[in-house]
Order: C-alpha cells, then sequence, then structure tokens
C-alpha cells in the first residue's frame, strides 16, 4: 500500500515536518512493507518555510533584520529562480520574545519590511509571504515605514519605524518610494479573514495584549486606516478580508498591492499535493487538535477534500479529537489528555496503533 502522510502542525508541541516523520516512523514500524511518503504542509502561519523547502528546488538566504523591539536578529527566507518565500514570523514572531517581552503596544514590524526588501534585492518578481505567529499589532506601520512609505505626524515630523507606539501619531501616508512595489508580486498566503478594525480585539489577548492595550490598538489602526487609505487613494481597505492578519500586516501589504490566497489550498498547489494524493492508496493527515473547525478550511479539511476528488480514503493521527467526521475512515489520538513530555513519541505511537488497526482488518489498507 502506498500511504502518504500530510499533516499540518501540532501547535505548540511539533512542526509538520517532525510531526510527518514521527507519523511516518510509527506506520514503518506497524507495517514495514508500505511504501511511505511524507509531505508536511501548512496553511501560511508557523513552519511555512520548511513545509516548502520540503518540496525541493528552494535555496535558504538569510539576513541581519530588527525584532519587534528593534533588535538584531537572524531572519531566513527561500528563494527559486524570481521566486521568494517569507515567514513574517522570522522577523516579527512571538517566538522571538519573552513572556515579558510580549505587549504588542511596544512593538514594530520595521523588521519584516527590511526581510521583504532584502528578499526581493531586485532580482524576485513574486514573493509570498506567510502571516502567523506574530507578536505585533502595529497595523503593519513599522513595515511601511521600513520599505520608503512616506509616514509624518500633523507637524510633518517622520514617524512609523517605532511601530505601535506611532500609531497615535500617523496623521499622512503618501507611497514614496514604497510604489515600486507595485510592480512586484505580493502574495499574502493566510487563513484569516479578520479585518483590520477588529485585528486588535481577535488577536491582541493571545500576544499579551490588556484590555486598556485593546482599545489604543484599535484606536490607532483606525488611525493609520485613515491615513493610508486617504494618501493611497484605497478608501475601505481596512474592510477587507485579511487585512487583520498578523496584528494588520495584511493591510500594509493589502496598501502595496498584495492579494490574499487561501493558505491551505495555495501551499498544496506549491508542493504538488495534488499529484501526490492521487498516487496514494490512502492519505494519512494530522493537526493538535481535531474539531469541527477542522474540515472548514484548514489544512486537514483541504486535504481531505482533495483527497475525495481522487477517491483516495483519509485517515489522522492527531493529538486530541474533540470531533471524528465521518468522512475520515479512522481516527487515532496521540494525546488526548493533553501533550506529553515527548510529544514526537506520542505521536510515533499513535500512528502505529492506526497502522496496526489496518493490518488487522486485513492488511489492505480501506476499502
Amino acid at each position: 500500500m502506498r500511504v502518504l502522510i500530510a499533516p499540518d502542525s501540532f501547535k505548540g508541541t511539533l512542526t509538520a515536518t517532525e510531526a510527518a516523520v514521527a507519523i511516518a516512523d510509527g506506520w514503518r514500524g506497524a507495517r514495514p512493507d508500505d511504501v511511505v511518503e511524507r509531505c508536511p504542509l501548512s496553511d501560511g502561519g508557523d513552519g511555512l518555510l520548511e513545509v516548502v523547502a520540503a518540496g525541493g528546488g528552494w535555496t535558504w538566504h538569510s539576513a541581519e533584520v530588527e525584532d519587534p523591539l528593534r533588535r538584531a536578529c537572524r531572519a531566513r527566507w527561500l528563494r527559486r529562480e524570481r521566486r521568494a518565500v517569507v515567514e513574517s514570523a522570522a522577523a516579527c514572531g512571538l517566538h522571538l520574545l519573552t513572556e515579558a517581552e510580549r505587549a504588542p503596544r511596544r512593538l514594530s514590524t520595521f523588521g519584516v519590511g527590511q526581510l521583504l526588501d532584502a528578499a526581493v534585492d531586485g532580482r524576485v518578481e513574486q514573493v509570498f509571504v506567510g502571516l502567523g505567529g506574530s507578536a505585533t499589532s502595529d497595523g503593519g506601520l513599522g513595515l511601511l515605514a521600513a520599505l520608503g512609505v512616506d509616514l509624518r505626524d500633523a507637524a510633518g515630523t517622520a514617524v512609523g519605524a517605532a511601530g505601535a507606539p506611532d500609531l497615535d501619531r500617523v496623521d499622512r501616508a503618501l507611497p514614496g518610494p514604497a510604489a515600486r512595489w507595485r510592480a512586484v508580486d505580493l502574495v499574502v498566503v493566510s487563513d484569516v479573514t479578520t479585518t483590520l478594525p477588529d485585528a486588535a480585539r481577535v488577536f491582541g489577548p493571545q500576544k499579551g495584549a490588556s484590555p486598556q492595550d485593546v482599545e489604543v490598538l484599535t484606536r490607532g489602526l483606525g488611525r493609520l486606516a485613515d491615513a493610508v487609505e486617504r494618501g493611497f487613494a484605497l478608501p475601505g481597505l481596512r474592510d477587507q478580508p485579511g487585512t487583520g492578519a498578523a496584528g494588520g500586516l495584511g493591510f500594509a501589504l493589502a496598501a502595496l498591492g498584495a492579494r490574499v490566497v487561501d493558505g491551505a489550498r495555495h501551499v498544496a498547489e506549491v508542493v504538488g499535493l495534488a499529484e501526490r494524493v492521487a498516487s496514494a492508496d490512502l492519505v494519512v493527515v494530522g493537526e493538535g487538535q481535531l474539531d469541527a473547525t477542522s474540515l472548514q478550511g484548514k489544512v486537514v479539511g483541504a486535504t481531505a477534500a482533495l483527497a475525495r476528488e481522487h477517491g483516495v480514503p483519509v485517515a489522522a493521527v492527531v493529538g486530541r479529537a474533540v470531533d471524528r467526521p465521518a468522512s475520515l475512515v479512522a481516527v487515532e489520538e496521540a494525546s488526548p489528555a493533553g501533550p506529553g513530555p515527548e510529544p514526537g513519541a506520542d505521536v510515533r505511537r499513535a500512528a502505529g496503533r492506526l497502522a496496526a488497526t489496518l493490518t488487522r482488518a486485513g492488511g489492505s489498507g480501506p476499502e
């Protein structure tokens, strides 16, 4: 039997690549004669670069940029010919900060702008930007400043590089040198549909924002939207789906001409998932928690839908199963009571149990 292992990350415990390795190892231990192929997946959030790189043909690059507190850090991206893939969290991610440093009103996306500038470098025509895992809620103000947008306060003083602390000062925004980004095909890879006015309320608390912080940030994001919509001649931009992604980074990128694509489906296209599913006898998906939302646009749902199109059955290895959709032929939980000290080992054992179940059922896989 040919088995395609195609998991999302198990958030907080395993990357998609680590999960794919664990599931494949557990499966081979129970069914060593099966042909097992790994295809880790992403919806554009954390781990996007690893997932894309696993498909082959991409080269790694890196540059020194600023983290959310404007300290020097090293960020990586991928390039293949005239295309690049960037993960915004490499420069503004929660993982770059300690718990005590997670205060969105102090943080900037300036480093994300630096990262995009380095990735394009005059040779790249298309950039895929993954949004997810961000610590920031500055509406992409820092990014706009880094890329040359002319941002001023009411007195005509330049603002913006500080990010969120400058939100309440922004009065004018003109494209300036950043107008050149209109010639680049910027593609935002995300599964978030939140608009900019809701960004601080929806995502701020999980980044360390207090109720007062959310109120201040929401007011500041509105001020930024006023300036950008007026100066860029883009009325109503703030209300477009996805502009609230990554604390408003989606808004800043949209102002520069970016288009938003469905994260799970787009990554699937980049890694050639359809062809790999079509040649499999069984697809094994995975994620941290299987629930009612799993089949609604997320990686598991997009993969299962693709498998149905090709008549290939789908099973799942998950951390915990709140729901067990009838469309999945089997579901095995790795840690129903919560992640243990060795989540990789838990997932490996769960995959072994799933494979053994098929062996006991006759060994030829699902009908």
